[in-house]
């Protein structure tokens, strides 16, 4: 069958790649990737798989996904699992195998051929699975690493393997050239705010959060202790700015004690 005419699907083991290509200095340009297999044959599906975790606020991941899901990729996810070992050291689990697995017999019949984007010997026996279906397997990882990147068993059950060193002027980029990370300065009222914690933020003309409530009766004059007082002062809040005052905190009001007759003036 004529390379143009052929079908082909990718299966993206993401960790993987993203190790591959880090121990070779550069990063993956994914649109230059998807671009550079479609003008090979007829590419059916590009699949990418990572593990995420959920219970974070943030994950530097989230945006990768995100753009990949709008451009052409079939994006698996799941979500990381936390476990404590014999050691009882804490260990996050996210593996992703059985997912493309499932995934490659399914469309196997379907495809004339398979390109795997991983190095993980546990693929030698899909490969030879998804062989005995007619379809032919490209394996892509490398040997210029130290250690290889790619098992020697999943190596030679390849129909091909091509080493991503050679695909680098292709579908590479430097990491030089990563999109600068917006500062958080400049994220609006949210990033201007962001480096307050957040029981320290207030709207404008609200009245502070805590600290010292004096009045103008001599007998009300208190300050409230805080928690953050750590070394005895008294804490006033303005405009998110934590200030201490030279005077100390009593715990009890007290009133100023008239001067003495000893000490009266003319």
């Amino acid at each position: 069958m004529e390379p143009k005419t052929e079908k082909m699907a990718l299966f993206i083991d993401g960790a993987n790649l993203y190790a591959t290509a880090k121990s070779l200095g550069f990063d993956i340009d994914y649109k230059r990737l998807l671009s550079e297999f479609h003008s090979r044959g007829y590419l059916l599906r590009a699949f990418y798989y990572t593990a995420v975790t959920e219970d974070q606020e943030y994950s530097s991941i989230r945006p990768l996904i995100d753009w990949l899901d709008y451009n052409g990729y079939s994006v698996v996810t799941k979500a990381t699992k936390e476990f404590v070992d014999q050691t009882g050291r804490r260990k996050v689990k996210g593996n992703m195998d059985i997912e493309l697995a499932i995934d490659a017999m399914e469309i196997a019949g379907s495809i004339d051929h398979m390109v795997l984007f991983s190095g993980d010997g546990d693929f030698r026996r899909l490969v030879e699975a998804v062989q005995r279906k007619g379809v032919r397997v490209t394996v892509v990882s490398t040997i210029r690493s130290s250690p290889p990147m790619v098992a020697d068993e999943l190596r030679r059950q390849a129909d091909i393997f091509q080493d991503i060193i050679e695909l680098q002027s292709k579908i590479g980029r430097d990491p030089s050239e990563r999109p600068a990370r917006e500062p958080r300065g400049d994220r609006g009222e949210r990033g201007e705010r962001s480096h307050t914690p957040q029981f320290l933020q207030r709207s404008a003309g609200s009245r502070p959060i805590f600290g010292c409530s004096s009045t103008m009766s001599r007998k009300t004059s208190a300050c409230r202790r805080s928690s953050s007082a750590t070394m005895g002062g008294c804490v006033e809040i303005v405009d998110t700015t934590v200030t201490r005052t030279p005077r100390r905190c009593t715990a009890s009001t007290r009133e100023r004690k008239s001067p003495s007759p000893e000490n009266s003036t003319m």
